[in-house]
This record gives C-alpha cells, sequence and structure tokens, in this order.
C-alpha cells in the first residue's frame, strides 16, 4: 500500500507489465494440462472447455486476481493460483504414466514461453518508440514469471504437477504415502513458504525457503534461457 501511495503511476505502471506475461502464464499451463490429458484418453477437460486459451476460463477470481492484488499492496511476494484443470487418471490410457505427462505439460509450456518470450525481446525496438520499453519489460517479466510458475509447480509435493510427477515414478512403498498428503499440500505448502519466514522475523532466525530453493533454481533458468535466445540481460525477479 506504501508503494501505491507514494507513487500511483509506477505502481499501475508496474502492474500493466507484470499482469499480461502471469494472465498468459497461468492460461496456457492450464491449456496444457487439459490439452495433453485429452491426448491421452481423458476428454474431461475438453468437455468442460478448459483446453481453451480464453484466460476467463481458468481464472480463479481470489488466487488470480485479488490474492495478487491484495499481496502487491501490502509489499509481499507475487503469489497466485489458476482454477485447476480437472483430469481424471483413470480414464487415461496408462494411468501411472500419463499422470506423469499430464503434470509436466504445465510447466513445460512455461519454459517453452520463456524462451519465445527471450526470443522476442530482440524485436522489441520494432515496437512504436513509446512503447519499446513497456514491451521489452512485458517480455523480461513473462521470462521470469514463466520460470517461476515452472520451478515452483515442479515442488515435489501434491497436488502441485511435481507431487504428480512423483507419484508417479517412485515405487508404492514412497508413492502411497506421498499421495496421502494431496489433501493437506497447499495448506503445508503455504505454511513452509510464508508462515515459517513470517515466524523467522518474529523469533529473529532467518527462514527463507524461496530464496534457499526456488529463486537459486529460477535464476540458474533464467541464465540458459538468456544464453539460449542470444540475451545478455538478466531480468531481475
Amino acid at each position: 500500500m506504501n508503494e501505491f501511495l507514494a507513487d500511483p503511476t509506477a505502481f499501475f505502471y508496474e502492474l500493466s507489465v507484470i499482469a499480461i506475461p502471469v494472465i498468459i502464464a497461468i492460461t496456457f499451463h492450464e491449456a496444457a494440462h487439459g490439452w495433453v490429458a485429452h491426448r491421452l484418453g481423458d476428454d474431461t477437460a475438453y468437455r468442460l472447455g478448459r483446453v481453451s486459451f480464453n484466460p476467463f476460463r481458468h481464472v480463479d477470481p481470489f488466487g488470480t486476481v485479488i490474492l495478487p492484488l491484495l499481496l502487491k499492496f501490502a509489499g509481499g511476494p507475487l503469489f497466485g493460483y489458476a482454477k485447476p484443470v480437472p483430469v481424471h487418471f483413470g480414464r487415461l490410457r496408462q494411468p501411472r504414466r500419463d499422470m506423469v505427462l499430464v503434470a509436466l505439460a504445465g510447466p513445460g509450456v512455461n519454459v517453452l514461453l520463456a524462451l519465445i518470450a527471450g526470443y522476442l525481446h530482440h524485436v522489441a525496438v520494432l515496437a512504436p518508440e513509446g512503447a519499446q520499453a513497456w514491451f521489452a519489460t512485458n517480455l523480461e517479466y513473462a521470462v521470469v514469471v514463466n520460470l517461476l510458475l515452472a520451478v515452483f509447480n515442479m515442488i515435489p509435493l501434491p497436488p502441485l504437477d511435481g507431487g504428480r510427477v512423483a507419484v508417479g515414478i517412485l515405487p508404492d512403498a514412497l508413492a502411497l504415502p506421498l499421495a496421502r498428503l494431496e489433501r493437506i499440500g497447499i495448506p503445508l505448502l503455504i505454511a513452509v513458504l510464508f508462515l515459517a519466514p513470517w515466524l523467522g522475523d518474529v523469533i529473529g532466525v532467518l527462514i527463507d525457503p524461496m530464496g534457499w530453493a526456488i529463486w537459486p533454481a529460477v535464476e540458474a533458468l533464467m541464465t540458459v534461457v538468456g544464453a539460449l535466445t542470444f540475451n545478455d540481460w538478466v531480468p531481475a525477479p
């Protein structure tokens, strides 16, 4: 809120260059899950219209709009979620294998979008003069947002994509106990990523799971994307 009150114009400018990459990243991520599930035998998402690039079919009013805005006003980290794409794993042709493929589709598309944004950064100079910086900043945020979404979703905890992958490839002795965590996975994640750092501040102990695990992985991928797309810039998280 202090950031908004100090400079509303800068606040809304930054919001404008974040909103488009976030919406595209989430929309393509969810649509990819549904498309791969449909190709592998489960048409649930297809019948519900969720294999779509229309963001309104994937946006969760609270998780995609209200929560990120509240965090932005409060100066907190960028965090949100979309409506999960429904997948009936029992309808897949080879449920255990195909569950892994469906789960990997979302993060895989996000990495692809990051690469596309990196390449498009070279043509930002072709935009109208007044829009070049805005267009380039959108693309830089697109790299960061897509890689952050990919890395975050690959945390090996159900119901995140990484949890689905882990359940699909681990032996039953490990997969079954992990699968049982699905109902508490999101509350547990919120506790580790947000409540634990807050508690650390209260007691004077540094607890920073994002800084210890998530951001280093994102920054490593950013370096790879920069090399593959011939960019020498490093977007700031």
